[in-house]
């Protein structure tokens, strides 16, 4: 026989409940949650998985993986993500101007060298008179490019450009184009696709890496690493610059465990900052 609950019953049931203390509902420690870091993934989310599984097994890390031209910065500036691990300097700069803001950069990781690869001509020396180039249609890496192919003797660009200028030079800025090279802007990431159409592209060693390029071996010409102001960073907001997990990531990113996996991984095609 069921017994069904009568009035007096259900009085005294809520009368007992009303004596139980109310606890509170307590925050998760920062400490508790994973570490969201938002990455490219070649080299950066291997270089954070090395580090997880390798270097801190109880560091929680949560790698999201970035895909096409997704807009990393306003995401992390937004809350929706801890640091992010993919840009240098140079192009973070550009991202605080459009963005009106500073984030806080707390690693100096690696160097990806900007390369120039070709399908058509195995050397530079054969580059025909009205060669297509494609090249990066952002901002830095537009004018990367630009000074990758000066240094290639390809291009000329105006002698009185100072560092910082020429780290934002546009085609405009070329003085002299002695081949008469048809320039093509592309998205970065669609770069390593136009290989077939083109007589050289000029892609990130992060996008050549996915494409299976070997940089080190099939580059025609690599930027040098010395002097380099490409260098990669782990980057947050100034608020949790200073939080334990990613002061603690950022130890471990600059340290010689992290440099001897990526000399050793990528043989020359990344080179780290830090011995």
């Amino acid at each position: 026989m069921v017994h069904r609950p009568t009035r007096r019953h259900l009085l005294l049931s809520a009368a007992a409940l009303t004596l139980l203390p109310v606890l509170p509902v307590l925050p998760a420690r920062a400490g508790d949650a994973p570490l969201r870091v938002l990455a490219s993934a070649v080299p950066h989310a291997e270089i954070l998985t090395f580090v997880q599984r390798r270097l801190a097994p109880d560091l929680k890390l949560k790698i999201i993986e970035i895909t096409g031209e997704l807009r990393v910065n306003e995401l992390t500036l937004a809350g929706d993500a801890d640091a992010n691990f993919y840009q240098h300097r140079p192009f973070l700069e550009t991202e605080e101007a459009i963005l009106k803001t500073t984030f806080a950069v707390t690693a100096t990781v690696h160097i990806e060298p900007l390369g120039i690869y070709s399908r058509r001509v195995k050397s530079l020396d054969a580059v025909p008179e009205g060669a297509a180039v494609s090249l990066s249609s952002n901002v830095t890496n537009l004018s990367r490019g630009l000074v990758l192919l000066q240094a290639a003797g390809l291009i000329r660009l105006r002698p009185d450009l100072d560092p910082a200028r020429r780290q934002l030079a546009t085609p405009r800025d070329i003085v002299e184009n002695p081949r008469r090279l048809k320039l093509l802007e592309i998205e970065p990431a669609q770069l390593p696709r136009t290989l077939d159409d083109v007589t050289l592209a000029i892609i990130n060693g992060n996008y050549a890496l996915q494409a299976g390029l070997v940089p080190a071996k099939d580059a025609l010409a690599l930027e040098p690493a010395e002097g380099n102001p490409y260098a990669n960073l782990l980057v947050t907001v100034p608020e949790k610059a200073e939080d334990p997990r990613i002061q603690r990531l950022s130890r471990l990113l600059e340290g010689p465990e992290v440099a001897a996996f990526i000399r050793e991984r990528y043989a020359g095609s990344v080179i780290p900052v830090h011995s």
